[in-house]
């Protein structure tokens, strides 16, 4: 570790200029790409998520190293900026409901540009409600074109979305009676909850045992009462980075897997089912002071008690923990900035105004927006930076 933090401190001190950026490192990146394909079934389709990875060239990368040409997408803005350049081989499924003032919003403001991208053909709206089918069959009439709906099921997250195959039944009739106006595309049941709960509530085995046995009747019930909406190009999305193991074997009801974070993996995602994945990411800035001891506001008398050595960063009040140097900490009783936060330096450390130290983000998907250009490291040496996707 300290050899690897020592090079990127010394790359970072020669950049062009010295504030808090974000790394993606590639060569790590690579490592947890090779692991997914390593245990990817055959017989699924990877769907990279697109919240989780927020960057027009780490999607084109990761999409090109694992051959998908499959998106999940959480974000109108996002979506209006990809659709000017997804070409006409790509698809796009929505990871949640959108408002349908929303959708019609994305459909009357359509970038100009896009390369052979149809965007009523190769997107999958997500519905959760019959309200919402509703909805969007009535969009469908005023755009005057045929709109993909996928169904999302509650497979025991409880998050939303068809709980019943009453409800379900209602929902799928409502789309075979407007099959001029909408198609059915599939189901999304997403299923986080089954390595979250605690084991005294319920073991892993039984959530997933119960996902999947509700995820396969609302399947039967498709190919059983409405023949018409079958397909064998019907997308079953489900699993994400927490559960892709649990989906190994063609036993799951789903053919279509989304994750995402696993590639970058943020500190949320340290759990058992990831060992193997390894942190890609890091947020990096600059030291701009620093001071033999540690003293604070009103209790500069005591100031001989606290024996820490302090600086001040370039920023701070991230959702990250400080990662490197070993030891270094946030100074809460003089509190968190997002201008100038407070650290504490162990003795033994010789960080020196302009070093770098390094945290590691909660998550990506929030995090990654609070930059302006993502830094990757190849082979220890920034490469040409990445932009994120519009957001706005």
């Amino acid at each position: 570790m300290d050899a690897y933090f020592k090079t990127l401190n010394k790359e970072l001190k020669n950049y062009q200029r010295a504030i808090p950026c974000l790394l993606v490192d590639l060569d790590i990146l690579d490592e947890n790409i090779n692991e997914v394909l390593s245990n990817f079934r055959k017989d699924a389709s990877l769907r990279v998520v697109v919240k989780s990875l927020p960057l027009v060239q780490l999607i084109e990368y990761i999409l090109q190293k694992t051959n998908s040409n499959k998106l999940m997408i959480f974000h109108q803005p996002f979506l209006t900026d990809l659709a000017s350049r997804l070409d006409n081989k790509a698809d796009v499924l929505l990871g949640k409901p959108m408002p349908i003032k929303t959708a019609g919003y994305f459909y009357n403001n359509l970038p100009q540009q896009h390369n052979e991208f149809n965007p009523f053909t190769q997107i999958q709206w997500l519905v959760d409600t019959e309200k919402r089918i509703e909805e969007y069959i009535n969009l469908a009439k005023q755009l005057n074109q045929k709109l993909r709906l996928n169904i999302e099921i509650d497979v025991g997250l409880h998050r939303g979305g068809f709980s019943s195959l009453k409800s379900l039944t209602k929902g799928l009739s409502l789309i075979e009676k407007n099959q001029d106006f909408v198609g059915f595309s599939g189901f999304m049941g997403y299923d986080p909850h089954v390595v979250k709960l605690p084991k005294i509530i319920r073991s892993q085995k039984k959530a997933l045992q119960l996902a999947n046995q509700f995820y396969k009747e609302c399947q039967t019930l498709v190919q059983n009462d409405f023949p018409e909406l079958w397909s064998k190009n019907l997308t079953f999305n489900g699993a994400g980075s927490p559960t892709l193991n649990l989906h190994k074997t063609s036993a799951s009801p789903i053919n279509d897997i989304a994750i995402g974070s696993c590639f970058v993996k943020p500190t949320t995602f340290d759990i058992p089912s990831l060992k193997k994945y390894k942190p890609a990411t890091f947020i990096a800035t600059p030291i701009l002071k620093t001071f033999s001891n540690t003293t604070l506001p009103g209790l500069e008398k005591l100031k001989q008690f606290f024996t820490k050595k302090t600086a001040f960063i370039y920023g701070g009040f991230w959702k990250a923990d400080y990662y490197y140097p070993k030891g270094i900490k946030q100074n809460n009783l003089f509190g968190a900035s997002t201008n100038q936060t407070m650290i504490n330096i162990p003795k033994s450390e010789s960080l020196q105004v302009d070093d770098f130290v390094f945290l590691r983000p909660h998550q990506s998907e929030f995090v990654f927006l609070q930059f302006g250009e993502i830094l990757p490291i190849r082979n220890g040496k920034i490469q040409q930076p990445w932009q994120l996707l519009n957001n706005f």
